[in-house]
């Protein structure tokens, strides 16, 4: 029985979904595998420190950021993050390579990013040979130092060709940047549609003969969807998924509406209410962009001064490929649905070409990875081949 950690964190809450989502498929399968979760900050600070000094855990605090749309000046932040972690570089491999060694992992996958450079250096240090591959929940890299590291002891997989050129660009071996055909996302958004769409929408106050749009913006949810609600209120039929906000759901309860409305909070049946719309609103997430697409919803996004610098490619993706419509600012929603409903066939026809199978590629991957790992340990030892 081979052991598979997946490592990731609760800040923005994709990296752990991506963990759940690529452990869940991966238990499924026939491998001889244990895979284990690993929240990385726990690793790092196993006692909380941090919050018991704070109050909060460190993913709370951005957490809190997102739900209150605080999210300008993001770039220079990121690199105060990414000074302070080389600062902390040396402490940081000394107490993962305790943790290694304790632990004791055939193979460490990595959903996180700014922290790759002192788990692959800590690994390779402390069990020689023990593979470490790099899953970007992510669109696109933010160099330097975000995602890719130039370690070549580093597997990249990469989720769409942009990622793919930065990875090699970055001097990585092309036999260690592998290419899956989008971002992972739950076994959910893949299973057959058995819903009456007309009879559901009716169940909920919605009127099944109008485009009906479903809104979020993750697992917090955000104010700018109080904009969106007003600017929206009086003919496009909406549905927002506020998630653990409680307050924002409540807000948006109260605002005056002429087109119906159907507000919910936290939910796990996300892929079948978004079944119910037509169109999707929502900041350029990775995780939320791909979820739409995979239900064949054209989106709407935003672009602007606001929009986190690891979400500014997933923008253009969009443009590239037609998706759907980027706005500079939500002040302008209603011209962005005018837009959208004029041509929603063509749009839709867009995004039923995407075909992303990333969550049932990447165990395959990591398989080759593992199995090659595997190979060069046992001919370093002169033992012979399974």
């Amino acid at each position: 029985m081979q052991t598979v950690d997946l490592v990731y964190f609760n800040a923005g809450g994709g990296h752990r979904a991506s963990a759940l989502a690529l452990q869940a498929v991966l238990c499924e399968q026939p491998r001889p595998w244990r895979v284990r979760l690993v929240n990385l900050f726990e690793v790092l600070d196993p006692n909380a420190r941090f919050r018991k000094m704070t109050g909060r855990a460190p993913e709370d605090w951005y957490n809190r950021r997102l739900a209150r749309g605080w999210t300008m000046g993001m770039s220079q932040e990121l690199k105060v993050l990414q000074a302070l972690i080389r600062v902390g570089h040396p402490a940081l491999v000394r107490t993962l390579q305790q943790h290694w060694l304790r632990t004791e992992p055939d193979m460490v996958v990595s959903l996180v990013p700014n922290f790759n450079r002192a788990m692959v250096e800590s690994l390779a240090a402390s069990l020689p040979g023990v593979p470490y591959a790099t899953v970007l929940t992510d669109l696109a890299d933010v160099p330097p130092h975000f995602w890719i590291e130039r370690d070549q002891r580093q597997h990249v997989v990469c989720g769409t060709p942009r990622a793919v050129e930065q990875a090699l660009a970055l001097g990585r071996a092309a036999e260690r940047v592998h290419a899956t055909s989008g971002m992972i996302i739950r076994p959910e958004f893949y299973q057959p549609a058995v819903l009456d769409r007309a009879h559901e929408l009716r169940r909920l106050g919605l009127d099944p003969t109008r485009p009906t749009g479903i809104v979020l913006f993750g697992g917090h949810g955000s104010k700018a969807m109080l904009g969106i609600a007003e600017r929206l209120a009086a003919r496009t039929q909406l549905i927002f998924i506020c998630g653990h906000n409680k307050a924002l759901a409540t807000r948006l309860q109260a605002l005056p509406r002429g087109a119906p409305r159907l507000v919910l909070g936290f939910t796990t049946e996300v892929p079948r209410t978004m079944r119910l719309a037509d169109f999707f609103i929502g900041k350029p997430g990775p995780g939320s962009l791909s979820e739409a697409v995979q239900m064949g919803l054209p989106v709407i996004v935003v672009d602007n001064a606001w929009t986190m610098p690891q979400e500014r490619y997933n923008a253009q993706w969009v443009r590239d490929n037609g998706l759907g419509i980027v706005t500079s600012s939500f002040r302008h929603i209603d011209r962005a649905v005018a837009q959208l409903l004029a041509d929603l066939d063509g749009y839709r026809a867009r995004v039923r070409r995407v075909d992303n199978r990333a969550l049932f590629e990447i165990p395959l991957l990591l398989e080759r990875i593992l199995d090659e790992a595997q190979a060069v340990r046992q001919t370093a030892a002169g033992l012979p081949m399974a």
